[in-house]
Formats: structure tokens, sequence, C-alpha cells
């Protein structure tokens, strides 16, 4: 019986940027439609105005209220939880993210992510002490954390260990110089393409986007695509996953066209 695959969700960092007007949004579309308009091209966005600066609990319910049924937002979070020398004690800065009012999201929250400074280097206890401050459930919500990390001192099988005993996952980051980590150690796969190019009207040639689209399959039906790099030979649990893909890259330009380009590849 062959394994029934996980839903698998392609967009881009944000959704108000201004050279995109005209590229592409409509040349005339109203700022107030950009979201609407770009949650009826891409299946979802990673929100980077939550990394900053604290929102309101309307501003996620307008913004849950103006994308379709199936469409999700993952969520940075918080640079104050994460930009520490000690992460066990983000405990309070964690609950005010959180508070914030993020569950007006309901079943358009997406995973919340957790980015590193690439100067953080892996410290096996403290960083244990940081994902047990995570919170499992929020307002009857099933929450789900990715972390993305900078540093080399992180591709260590204690790393990976620690994930996996969380149930959290780790960004798979397509980067010149941040580490790449595919091993599989949650229930869903979270990949960060970040070698784009607005020289290219599609931002990856043909056989990239043709390539990653296999890999996001992959993910999707539970295995782990065989060119990517892993840090532990531990393979995952075969089972379908959920796979959230997100193309960013320095201009970001050409960013939807390659988001758009991997959906409609992977229909």
């Amino acid at each position: 019986m062959a394994v029934k695959s996980g839903r698998v969700y392609v967009g881009v960092g944000g959704w108000t940027f201004e050279p995109w007007r005209g590229v592409f949004y409509p040349a005339k579309l109203p700022q107030a439609k950009e979201l609407n308009y770009a949650a009826s091209k891409l299946t979802s966005i990673e929100v980077n105005g939550t990394y900053y600066s604290s929102q309101k609990p309307e501003t996620f319910r307008k913004w849950a209220n103006e994308v379709p049924d199936g469409f999700v937002f993952s969520v940075k979070a918080s640079r104050y939880s994460t930009n520490r020398r000690v992460l066990a004690e983000a405990g309070d800065s964690i609950k005010r993210f959180y508070d914030q009012g993020l569950t007006e999201l309901r079943d358009r929250l997406g995973p919340v992510l957790w980015q590193f400074a690439p100067t953080k280097k892996f410290d096996e206890a403290d960083f244990g002490k940081f994902l047990e401050l995570l919170p499992r459930e929020r307002d009857g919500l099933a929450l789900r954390h990715v972390v993305e990390v900078r540093h080399d001192s992180f591709c260590t099988p204690a790393f990976v260990a620690l994930l996996r005993q969380f149930g959290v996952a780790a960004v798979f980051a397509e980067h010149a110089s941040y580490p790449a980590i595919a091993d599989v150690t949650a229930d869903f796969v979270y990949a960060r393409l970040q070698k784009g190019s607005d020289d290219i009207a599609t931002c990856y040639p043909p056989k990239a986007l043709d390539a990653w689209t296999e890999r996001l399959k992959t993910w999707a039906a539970g295995g782990e695509p065989k060119d990517l790099p892993k840090v532990d030979a531990t393979v995952a649990k075969k089972q379908p996953r959920d796979v959230f893909a997100y193309v960013i890259h320095e201009g970001k330009i050409r960013a939807p066209a390659g988001a758009m380009e991997l959906i409609a590849r992977l229909k």
C-alpha cells in the first residue's frame, strides 16, 4: 500500500516589498490587497515582521481573514528570544511572543521559526533547556517549532538528537555559508531556498526547480532526499510529512516567480 503524502506549502518571505509592484503584483493593485493577491498565487508566506516587533491580536485575525482556506503562515519568532547569551533564560520572552495573539491565525498558523545568529554556537545543555521552553499547544492549537541555526558547531549528532527528543525541525538552509542540515527530526520539514537569482526570470533554472520539486515530494511522502547532506546516519521513520519551502534570496525580486514555478511543478 502506497504511503500517503503530506501537503507541500511553498511561498516567500513577507508580502510587502516595493520592487514586487508591477513585477509580481499588478501595477495598480492597492497595497491593502497585496496579501490577498499573494495568497492567491502562493500556498504559504513566512512572516518576518514578528521577528522585529510584536503585533496585535486583531492584526493576526485580519491576516487570517485575507487568505484562502488551506493557506498557512509560518511566523518568525521574536529576536529577543533567540539573540541572547543564555537561551535557558528565554522563558519570559517566549511567553510574551505568544501572548501577542498568535493563535488568532487559527488553522492558518503553520510552524514558528526560531532563527539564531551566525555567531551563536551549539551548547548542548543550554539549547536543550531552550527547547524545553517551547510550548506544545496554545488555546487548543497544536504548535510546531523549527530552528534555523547558522553556525557549523551545530553539525553534530548531539544537536540532531535533541531536536528529535523534542519533535522540533531544523531548517534545511540552501545557502552559501550556513550549514546544510537535512536530517528529518519532526513530523514536518522546513526548507529555505536562498540561492536564487534575479537574473533568472524563474529565480532558479529549470533543472534546479525540477530537482527541488523531487526533493519536496520525497519529504512529503516520508522519505529523505539522497542528494542532501545529513549530520546523523539515522533514517527517519517513513510517514507522510507536511513540507514548508520558502524561496528567499538577497534581491528577492524573482522569489515569487520561483515559488510559483515550484507550485506548478508539484501539481
